[in-house]
């Protein structure tokens, strides 16, 4: 064998030790990528029942939300009526005191004056 010639075998041995140390990195970043196709494929498989199962529980708060605005006009509705049956007590309120109220209060007074100029006095009532 010539120099040329051993040059060349340890040339070529060379590179195949290359290409075995360089193959392992590339086996390992293969399995890698393959796992990772795993996770990717399994992450998707349980996303669906998931995202079903929230598309329910969106639609089912919709639905208590929509009762819940319902809920609230009415109550709104009721807030509003008491308060016309407070103005209204308070109106009727204000016609009593005006209509009663101020010729019962002067009856009072006459009475009493009636019943100061025909009854004892006060001293005499004490004896």
């Amino acid at each position: 064998m010539s120099a040329g010639e051993i040059a060349g075998l340890i040339a070529a041995g060379a590179l195949l030790l290359l290409v075995l140390l360089c193959a392992v990195p590339l086996l390992k970043l293969g399995g890698v990528l393959g796992e990772m196709r795993r996770q990717v494929r399994d992450l998707g498989e349980e996303t669906v029942p998931i995202l079903t199962e929230l598309k329910g529980t969106v639609s089912a708060t919709n639905v208590e939300l929509e009762k819940l605005a319902v809920v609230t006009e009415d109550a709104a509705r009721v807030s509003g009526h008491a308060a016309e049956v407070a103005r209204n007590a308070a109106d009727f309120s204000s016609l009593f005191k005006e209509t009663v109220g101020g010729p019962l209060v002067k009856l009072s007074a006459v009475g009493y004056g009636v019943r100061r100029a025909i009854g004892p006095g006060p001293k005499q009532r004490k004896s």
